[in-house]
């Protein structure tokens, strides 16, 4: 897609020429690169997420005014892009995903929705904490950088409970909710941080400053703790739910698209009942006779799905994902060979999650599989998690994000920061039912667990919007308006999850609204624009498909219909 563009250079390319072979930046290329370093420089924690050095020893300051300060630079980015001409496809596209991207992110900005921002995953409590899994401690330099950036935690708090503050007194409101549950996380946190830096203990020279840092980090963590529990639990309110006009700014800033939220709960709806259907022909072949809890509780028991060791666990991980690369690789998907290189690792924290972190640009901190066990599981079922390897791994998250990481032809912005969770979550979902139409989820028990996956997605659309948008509750949960004692009848009749994994998945649902049915969603687009684009394009294979919507790199799901449809 790239020099096609009215202004593109016409000239012969010398394939042996590395320099010839990478598209030449373009002044919208400068704009994204421009704004991007801006981005990193105004929040660090960002920057080490993508990958860009040069910010590890700080943290992000969430203060109102930060806040109102990266809305600033939004909307001056918005104006560049506004007035600048397009040399080619890449620069289209680039100028389109991201107008729409700080758009939709400004208006968050503008209801303030992102000041004081407060939930059990994703805001200033955990991204304190998180970001320490991802520091180098593997020299003298980068263990001083952890130091300093662990001298940093007491600013960065203050800094969120002054935003906290703003909150409370300008709203929108907080939910109490939220509120007693991330201040229980803070009495956990400096142990995750430690853990995740032990190497640091280990260096002689930094013993008296890491000490002094990480009595001054449980000092803050505490009074952030002490903090919710009195003034922001005192002003909290007692309902999750935030309201349509509130949602309606969430769900497609996640999604990378605007939806009609009736029309997708209803979908949502149909969908879960098709996926229970296909679970229950597969229980009926496991257990003749049987329900599907029967079937799981089978598949739960039998010793070939079972493992009893955290770290033999992971090291099955990191096998599947190997095979998964290797067999994968130029027969279905292009894989880049700067990308066969994957990790699986057990992270510090303990909420039961799996989730995947990015390689950083020059590929010297890998792509990373992370597991999250929480506290107590001693055994692990395989049947349950190889289609997460997928979904993390090769062909979801690890193929998709490092593809754009290693390209020639996207700008910065485009390689590490173009992140749309509807596309990539959805990419990753729409991986996983890829690999069962590619025979790889064959197995009757990873088959079953591939569909509970997708079942947990689609159930989570109907939670969401139903319990954010008010909506009527099916009679088979009481009825009436949904709420969170619903929505927890609800998923318990509808997901095989670990109990204490599933709370956390409710708080997580009831705190960042419109973020999980960006994946089933963002899954549903990825279907119908396979199927748009195959129909516009009779001479394309699936794995021609694959191929152009992964040298998009990130972008909003707008944009990739349009782009994959397109006829001219």
């Amino acid at each position: 897609m790239t020099g096609t563009g009215p202004g593109a250079e016409q000239e012969t390319a010398d394939p042996d020429r590395e320099s010839d072979r990478r598209r030449r930046p373009t002044p919208v290329d400068a704009i994204a690169d421009d704004f991007l370093a801006r981005q990193a420089a105004e929040d660090p924690v960002f920057a080490t997420e993508v990958g860009i050095a040069g910010h590890d020893g700080e943290l992000t300051d969430f203060s109102p005014d930060a806040v109102a300060a990266r809305a600033d630079t939004d909307r001056a980015a918005l104006r560049d892009l506004a007035a600048a001409l397009p040399v080619d496809d890449v620069d289209r596209v680039t100028i389109a995903t991201m107008s729409a991207t700080l758009r939709r992110r400004i208006a968050l900005a503008d209801a303030g929705e992102m000041t004081g921002d407060l939930n059990v995953i994703a805001s200033p409590v955990q991204v304190v904490r998180d970001i320490f899994d991802l520091m180098d401690t593997g020299s003298a330099e980068a263990r001083a950088t952890v130091v300093a950036r662990l001298d940093a935690v007491p600013e960065a708090l203050s800094t969120a409970v002054g935003a906290l503050r703003q909150r409370i007194s300008h709203g929108p409101p907080i939910a109490r909710r939220q509120v007693l549950a991330v201040a229980d996380q803070t009495d956990r946190a400096v142990d995750g941080i430690t853990a995740s830096i032990a190497a640091v203990a280990n260096d002689p020279d930094l013993t008296d400053a890491l000490d002094s840092a990480v009595a001054a980090a449980r000092t803050a963590f505490g009074e952030m703790g002490a903090f919710l529990r009195s003034d922001v639990a005192a002003a909290a309110v007692d309902t999750d739910a935030v309201g349509r006009a509130r949602y309606l700014l969430h769900l497609p800033a996640y999604l990378g698209a605007d939806v009609d939220p009736d029309e997708a709960y209803a979908w949502a709806l149909d969908h879960l009942a098709e996926i229970i259907a296909e679970q229950q022909a597969i229980a009926d072949d496991l257990v003749p006779g049987g329900t599907i809890q029967d079937a799981l509780k089978a598949l739960d028991a039998d010793p070939r799905y079972r493992i009893t060791d955290r770290h033999a666990f992971v090291a099955w991980m990191q096998d599947l994902s190997d095979r998964a690369v290797a067999e994968l690789g130029g027969t279905h998907f292009e894989i880049p060979a700067r990308l066969t290189r994957l990790e699986c690792r057990l992270a510090p924290s303990s909420t039961g999650v799996i989730y995947y972190t990015q390689p950083t640009a020059d590929l010297s901190r890998p792509g990373r599989m992370w597991w999250s066990v929480p506290a107590g599981q001693e055994v692990f079922h395989t049947w349950q998690e190889t289609t997460t390897v997928y979904h993390e791994g090769v062909p979801g998250h690890h193929l998709q994000l490092g593809s754009a990481i290693v390209s020639d032809d996207l700008n910065s912005w485009r390689k590490l920061a173009s992140f749309t969770s509807g596309h990539g979550e959805g990419w990753a979902l729409y991986a996983e039912r890829l690999m069962a139409e590619l025979g790889r989820l064959d197995d009757p028990g990873d088959r079953m667990g591939m569909l509970d996956s997708q079942r947990l997605r689609a159930a989570r659309v109907v939670v969401d919007i139903g319990v954010h948008c008010g909506l009527a509750a099916p009679e088979s949960v009481g009825g009436g308006t949904w709420d969170a004692d619903k929505a927890w009848t609800f998923l318990t009749r509808s997901v095989a999850m670990d109990r204490s994994v599933l709370r956390f998945e409710l708080d997580r649902y009831l705190g960042w609204p419109g973020q999980a049915p960006s994946y089933a969603l963002g899954q549903r687009v990825w279907q119908q624009t396979r199927r748009q684009a195959l129909a516009a394009h009779p001479d394309w294979s699936l794995k021609d498909f694959h191929t152009r919507a992964l040298a998009l790199g990130g972008v909003t799901l707008d944009v990739l219909r349009d782009e994959l449809t397109r006829t001219s």
